[in-house]
């Protein structure tokens, strides 16, 4: 089953497909942006933000993302992926959940 990665500001890509998260700041992969530049294979997922990661895929795409490599790194490691979890036993949660308060 896919895992999918959150990348900032809700977009999302599948774990399994991840070969790098690297910084744009070095040449070559500043090289490596602009050849793709204007290409269905650059997928600018920053929301007009500064560009702070570069995710090269399996697929040969390359995602831009605005978030660090080190926190996309750490939610790859972690499998911090997209899904519902339960409120563990005894969580702050799941003690607003009881007394039927609603918290945002």
């Amino acid at each position: 089953m896919a895992k999918l990665i959150n990348i900032g500001f809700g977009n999302v890509v599948n774990s399994q497909k991840i070969v790098a998260v690297v910084s744009p700041d070095a040449a070559p992969v500043k090289r490596m942006v602009q050849s793709v530049k204007g290409t269905r294979s650059l997928i600018d997922a920053t929301q007009g933000r500064k560009t702070k990661a570069v995710i090269v895929t399996s697929d040969d795409y390359l995602v831009l993302s605005a978030l660090q490599p080190e926190t996309i790194a750490r939610r790859f490691a972690g499998e911090e992926v997209l899904r519902n979890p339960q409120p563990e036993r005894g969580s702050v949660h799941e003690n607003y959940e009881d007394k039927g308060e609603i918290h945002e």
